[in-house]
């Protein structure tokens, strides 16, 4: 009898569903569901960014094989002219050329952002329920590995050429880390640049043009001492030099602590000044 039953039932077609059920199926998961929040889907987007370099391994090669190149070059390039030995003079040089080099890697944040907006995503990204800063912020979280890897690379090629800092491991990590928040801070500088141009060849030229400058014309190589007047005047503002001071410092086992108050203040400044701008540019996109 019910076999029989069943049987008439299916041929009969499916059920037919009420419009208050469907609107019931349809409502409830939004309602039960909560909204990601800012750390959340911060997150989410900063892994993001760890996954695509795990699937384009070749992304780090920026962070590695050019530190390698930048800590021997220069050390066996000045080491004798300035210092007498390559033995001395990596002792002022490495935390130098760890500024250095993680201040030039803090611009493929814009040029990620760029590459993203030539291939659509943004515009998927504006359509999710999220944090609208979230995205912007997942970028920077993500290339915080690139800074970490850099400087592990830096760090240990230095102690490999006989870096040997005073300030132990303590020293070291506090250099380092004072140096991934200023990064954070200056890598909003190049996420308005990857929303403001139009492809990621003119974001790495505009990067370059701007890092090539702070970086050279700095105390990452040379003390300003020996500088032209009008140069030092320069050097001895430059947030660069303000960082590779704080940094040896620390890395020497002291507590800069007039180099570090000028650090953060140069970190805030950018994100006061870029952040609200990069929001502004990406809400109008």
């Amino acid at each position: 009898m019910s076999t029989a039953t069943k049987t008439e039932d299916r041929a009969d077609g499916p059920a037919r569903v009420s419009t208050e059920s469907l609107a019931a199926l349809l409502v409830a998961p939004a309602g039960k569901r909560p909204r990601a929040g800012a750390p959340a889907a911060s997150m989410a987007f900063g892994w993001r960014a760890m996954l695509k370099i795990k699937h384009v391994p070749e992304q780090l090669f920026d962070v590695t094989a050019m530190p390698i190149m930048f800590v021997l070059m220069f050390t066996y390039l000045f080491g004798g002219a300035l210092a007498g030995s390559t033995e001395e003079y990596i002792q002022f040089l490495l935390p130098g050329i760890l500024v250095m080099s993680i201040i030039m890697t803090t611009m493929y944040t814009g040029i990620s952002i760029n590459v993203d907006i030539a291939k659509g995503v943004f515009d998927r990204f504006k359509t999710l329920p999220i944090w609208r800063p979230a995205p912007m912020v997942g970028y920077l979280l993500g290339d915080m590995l690139r800074y970490t890897v850099a400087a592990a690379v830096i760090l240990t090629v230095g102690l490999i050429l006989g870096f040997r800092p005073d300030g132990g491991p303590v020293g070291v990590l506090a250099g380092v880390a004072l140096l991934l928040v200023f990064s954070f801070a200056f890598s909003w500088v190049w996420t308005m640049f990857g929303l403001l141009l139009r492809t990621e060849k003119s974001v790495m030229g505009v990067s370059m043009m701007v890092i090539f400058p702070l970086s050279f014309l700095s105390n990452v190589f040379v003390d300003p001492e020996t500088m032209p007047g009008w140069l030092q005047a320069f050097v001895n503002n430059s947030p660069v030099t303000h960082l590779c001071e704080a940094v040896r410092g620390l890395m020497a086992g002291d507590w800069p602590s007039a180099e570090i108050a000028w650090v953060l203040g140069w970190a805030g400044l950018f994100l006061l000044v870029f952040g609200p701008v990069t929001m502004r540019l990406y809400a109008r996109r």
